[in-house]
């Protein structure tokens, strides 16, 4: 059963990705036609056609290697300048001898465009639409992963809900266990507790688990205010204060006297504080040895776009030093090193965890949802960023470039010099073939990564 569960987690995964690249060609797709631009080929995937249809100027299908898509538009590359004949024109220029490589390169490339041209199609030409519409086509395609991974992580934030940390008690500790000595104490023996041990304040207040706190100090406590009662606490060390809580609907009244210890310092994430040689930094505060109960809950409609935009820094984070990152994941799947469970993955590696994730007997089906659409929203968030990269050849390197073509025609206009015309992408094949390539080792290192040492909900 677990094996079929982890294939369904998988196959869903499969679907979701092709969906999403889908829908990202759809977003360049729309633009495009609505500028007048001839679309000759909308395609899922790269290589051998499997199958398609046409309909009006453009052919839908799909290929055979499901590692992305495309469309192709006529005029995507201007014409090659004849600069050498008297009344030079910006006519195509087919050249029968080259004078470099990377010239070569690109005629060859204007070559082929030229080959896709047809009767009519002199004002359907890509490079001649305005930069603004030709910003818009070059954005559709990220905008629409933005778009789906705003409705999934909106679907899981105030659909689902998030894992909170609420009000109501999940463990209550016997005694206060001192710093450092956690690791060394048997749970199975009178709780890890010693007779040398102090009390724990919570324990010796009466709280148990399932008892929910409902006031602190006088203030009242919200379901979801754990953390301003954990500042609270934190803050009246060595003082007694008034508790209230619920037992099964009852109300009872109690007093405490947080417990003034040494406890690791953490920032508003949860996440511990340390200083510059790495160890954590340790302040002395008021601590009653409970646990909160972690339940999901869900967000208001103002909670979407805040989650988008942590999701948003996160993976610009993980893009800004990708190389690095992908070279101590090829060190990982090499060596004996540790694999980050927080660098990136491949869709190899997010196939795996979806699978795990349905696999997973401890978690129920709503919670098994709730993880699949937020890896979904997450993927599409990656796309988003991914695909803005300012280099072709992807969308951000036209987007780039475009925005360079705007700027030189500004300059020539305000010195009175001949507009310039745009700007020859042609010219920047030599990168963008190094930068495929690039993309292409990164890809092969992660999936391979992926299959030999992968990133694991237990990691």
């Amino acid at each position: 059963m677990s094996i079929l569960l982890f294939i369904l987690g998988v196959l869903i995964m499969v679907i979701a990705v092709g969906v999403s690249i889908g829908l990202h060609e759809v977003g360049h797709l729309v633009p495009a036609k609505a500028f007048g631009v001839r679309v000759p080929q909308y395609m899922i995937g790269f290589g051998k056609t499997l199958w398609s249809f046409k309909r009006g100027d453009t052919e839908y299908g799909f290929k055979a290697i499901p590692l992305g898509g495309y469309i192709s538009m006529i005029g995507m590359y201007p014409p090659a300048k004849n600069k050498g004949a008297v009344g030079a024109t910006d006519a195509p220029v087919l050249r029968k001898s080259s004078t470099g490589m990377f010239q070569q390169m690109a005629d060859e490339a204007r070559h082929m465009a030229a080959e896709q041209l047809q009767d009519g199609d002199d004002n359907r030409l890509f490079y001649k639409l305005p930069v603004h519409k030709r910003i818009i086509i070059m954005l559709g395609g990220p905008i629409m992963n933005l778009l789906i991974g705003i409705v999934m992580i909106g679907i899981v934030t105030v659909g689902f809900g998030l894992p909170t940390q609420t009000s109501t008690v999940a463990d209550v500790y016997k005694c206060v266990v001192p710093l450092g000595q956690e690791a060394n104490r048997d749970s199975s023996v009178n709780d890890g507790c010693l007779p040398s041990d102090v009390a724990g304040p919570a324990y010796a207040a009466g709280l148990r688990p399932g008892d929910v706190i409902t006031s602190f100090d006088g203030a009242p406590v919200g379901e979801t205010d754990w953390a301003a009662l954990t500042a609270s606490i934190r803050s009246h060390a060595g003082e007694s204060v008034a508790l209230d809580y619920e037992r099964e609907g009852v109300a009872h009244s109690t007093t405490i006297t947080p417990y003034k210890t040494e406890r690791p310092m953490v920032n508003e994430a949860g996440q511990l504080i340390t200083d510059s040689s790495g160890a954590t930094k340790t302040q002395d505060v008021g601590f009653i040895g409970m646990g909160s109960k972690v339940s999901n809950i869900s967000q208001p409609v103002s909670a979407v776009l805040p989650a988008v935009g942590q999701q948003l820094t996160g993976v610009a984070k993980v893009v800004i030093d990708l190389p690095a990152r992908v070279a101590a994941v090829g060190k990982a799947a090499f060596t004996d090193a540790p694999r980050d469970p927080n660098g990136p993955i491949s869709v190899v590696g997010v196939g795996r965890i979806a699978g795990e994730i349905s696999a997973m007997e401890q978690i129920g089906v709503v919670d098994k949802a709730a993880s699949l659409v937020s890896l979904v929203g997450g993927l599409n968030i990656a796309l988003f960023v991914f695909n803005l990269i300012p280099l072709l050849p992807l969308d951000g390197g036209h987007i780039i470039g475009a925005l360079y073509e705007s700027i030189r025609r500004l300059f020539a206009k305000i010195f009175h010099r001949a507009d310039p015309g745009p700007v020859d992408i042609a010219k920047m094949l030599p990168l963008t073939y190094v930068v495929f390539a690039g993309m292409l080792v990164m890809g092969a290192v992660l999936v391979y990564a992926d299959i030999v040492k992968p990133v694991t909900l237990s990691n």
